[in-house]
């Protein structure tokens, strides 16, 4: 199922944000190798030209230390995503639709070597977009529902994409514009 334009991560925005939020990462990373950044102030100079670029508040993300995480084309690749918003008017099954996109491991094409075909399958497994989503629009979110739990008997279980989307539906939207 295709989510309206609101809901759905905004790649082509990213895309074209992408090769100089990279280049801007990986050239700071060779200045600091070169010349090291003591007093942070290029650290500093990039977070500013990243925040320009994007609107994005840097302090959420290490801009230094990237080989820690999930690499510099992540990093590089949610810097120059867009925010999810507030949707007034989701349905659910627009919201049934995203909690498969983050439960299943469906590629819809695996040869697809687009922007976003390289970056789909993180979208739903590695990036916070649908979960900061959830969060901005749903009363009830909470990673809880996305990880694995112990009953009494010790046995692990998790919580299925109807449990979840119920969990999320029925505790209501963020939004007081729609009950």
């Amino acid at each position: 199922m295709k989510l309206r334009d609101e809901i759905e991560p905004d790649f082509e925005t990213a895309e074209k944000r992408y090769p100089e939020v990279l280049k801007l990462i990986l050239e700071y990373t060779d200045y600091c190798d070169e010349h090291g950044d003591e007093d942070n102030k290029e650290y500093k100079k990039l977070e500013d030209k990243l925040h320009s670029m994007t609107g994005k508040e840097m302090s959420w993300f290490n801009l230094w230390e990237w080989w820690e995480g999930d690499g510099a084309e992540h990093l590089s690749f949610d810097i120059s995503l867009p925010d999810p918003q507030i949707v007034t008017d989701i349905t659910k099954d627009e919201l049934t639709e995203i909690i498969r996109r983050m439960k299943t491991f469906e590629v819809p094409d695996p040869d697809d070597l687009s922007f976003k075909g390289m970056f789909y399958h993180y979208i739903c497994f590695g990036s916070s977009y649908f979960p900061d989503f959830l969060k901005l629009n749903f009363n009830r979110y909470d990673i809880k529902l996305f990880q694995s739990h112990k009953d009494k008997n010790g046995n692990y279980y998790e919580y299925n994409q109807e449990e979840i989307t119920d969990t999320l539906w029925n505790g209501g939207l963020n939004n007081p514009m729609k009950k």
